[in-house]
């Protein structure tokens, strides 16, 4: 969980997180897969109310909310807010162009 705030938390993530949370909370509580007992339960049995998810995606906000009242010239709001440069490149060019490294026109196919 440490440094969660930053991390990208795509749904793919979303569930290898939580995958790894019931793994924990099952060899913890010296419960098999092949017992077949659901999530859920094992949640209650523990007295757990709320995944790691909804804790990392709390401490994302609480963080975002943070960088959002820093001065602007500190370098987590000048990281949160760049942008890459849309910069085409000369092959992009040359596709619009349609033409070849050389400068010729390119020939269509018959």
């Amino acid at each position: 969980m440490y440094g969660s705030e930053t991390w990208r938390l795509t749904e793919n993530n979303k569930r290898r997180v939580e995958a790894t949370e019931m793994d924990v909370l099952r060899r913890s509580s010296r419960i098999s897969r092949r017992e077949r007992i659901r999530n859920v339960t094992i949640r209650q049995q523990i007295r757990l109310e709320e995944p790691n998810v909804k804790e990392i995606e709390q401490n994302q906000l609480t963080w975002y909310g943070h960088v959002q009242r820093m001065a602007e010239g500190r370098l987590p709001k000048i990281t949160l807010k760049w942008l890459p440069k849309q910069e085409s490149t000369r092959k992009t060019e040359e596709k619009l162009d349609g033409r070849h490294k050389e400068g010729h026109e390119r020939k269509k196919p018959k």
